[in-house]
């Protein structure tokens, strides 16, 4: 590790002579793409150097601990010795879990996706309480939120509801989402008092680009229909809602926010190009299933991840056995300290995947 470690300090220091040149600062693309890769590898470098004069210093006290001090000096010299040992292991593990290869996803917008599953009236209500939360996750971020296509139920919930969301790190933090989510309450519909469970699935997509996934635009059937909604501005009176149909894959995609065709159209291709990544990169992970076990879930739709239990008042998030007794404040889009604990695991795992490979 270290011997990559010094490799790394080496070309750490080239990048960072090249982003000062005049020349390369003239070519944009070129000096943002090298600033990327300098930002990348600071924190790395930092840990590194912190770690080699943590070191430096725990040989010197060693050293000094074999000369004649006086009783005083030698028990603060053994003092700072057992911290920067401690310290010495700390920054191993934080430059071990540094180094753990980047998802090159991590940095892009998300698109996410949110059905009402099981539970009829009541999970579409739920559907609406989750796009809720995560609205207002991506406001307290101070990211963008976009609606792309939207199904409302009669109740005031959403059968289906998608939306980008566009902001730093957007998806290293929401892509630990998709799953089904669970959640057991009673609903306003219910007299009786009966604790109802019902599951909504949630998909979180990095957009993709052309230069991600390429799309042969002669095996797309692009339909156009009138928008349908509970009325009033929900209802166009032209065709404008857009349906795409892979054809290769069979992935189907509608848009009907907008009220231009041509906006829904864009849309829709952007919802298509994910869901089309998603299935090629769901695909090769496959293929090398072994680092699939290594990660926090596998991100399935079809796996329960989470249960919001509010008789309870509390949230359990079952694929690390995290209960948290916060459920108002997470609806809210407090939702950092489940997020944290999720990256953090993944992390570890990831770690003693590479320790034992």
């Amino acid at each position: 590790m270290f011997d990559r470690l010094a490799e790394l300090e080496n070309k750490y220091m080239d990048v960072a002579d090249q982003v000062n040149d005049p020349e390369i600062i003239a070519n944009q693309d070129v000096w943002r793409k090298l600033m990327k890769e300098y930002s990348d590898m600071t924190p790395i470098m930092e840990a590194y150097r912190d770690y080699k004069k943590t070191k430096a210093s725990i040989e010197e006290e060693i050293m000094l601990l074999d000369d004649k001090l006086d009783a005083d000096f030698r028990e603060l010299v053994k003092e700072e010795l057992a911290e920067n040992k401690v310290r010495l292991g700390e920054l191993q593990q934080e430059i071990t879990l540094l180094l753990i290869p980047k998802d090159p996803n991590d940095d892009k917008n998300v698109i996410v996706e949110i059905r009402g599953g099981a539970g009829g009236d009541e999970a579409a209500l739920f559907a609406g309480d989750l796009y809720r939360m995560y609205a207002r996750y991506a406001e307290r971020q101070k990211w963008r939120l976009e609606l792309m296509n939207v199904s409302e139920s009669d109740l005031g919930g959403y059968k289906e509801i998608s939306f980008m969301i566009k902001g730093q790190g957007a998806y290293s933090r929401l892509k630990y989402e998709s799953g089904v989510h669970r959640v057991q309450r009673i609903p306003t519909t219910e007299s009786g008092g009966r604790i109802h469970t019902s599951t909504v699935t949630v998909a979180v997509l990095p957009e993709a680009e052309e230069v991600d996934v390429h799309i042969d635009m002669n095996d797309v059937r692009v339909d156009v229909f009138r928008a349908s909604g509970n009325g009033g501005q929900c209802v166009n009176t032209t065709d404008s809602a857009v349906r795409m149909t892979h054809i290769p894959t069979g992935i189907v995609v509608s848009c009907q926010n907008e009220k231009s065709q041509i906006k829904n159209k864009e849309q829709a291709l952007k919802v298509l190009y994910a869901r089309v990544y998603e299935r090629e990169r769901q695909a090769h992970d496959a293929a090398i299933s072994a680092d699939r076990r290594s990660q926090v879930g596998t991100g399935d739709r079809s796996e329960r991840i989470r249960t919001y239990n509010f008789p309870q008042g509390r949230v359990t998030d079952h694929r690390i056995g995290l209960t948290l007794h916060k459920i108002d404040a997470i609806m809210d889009g407090d939702l950092d300290e489940v997020m944290d604990a999720l990256i953090t695991t993944d992390r570890m795992k990831k770690m003693q995947a590479g320790e034992q490979s």
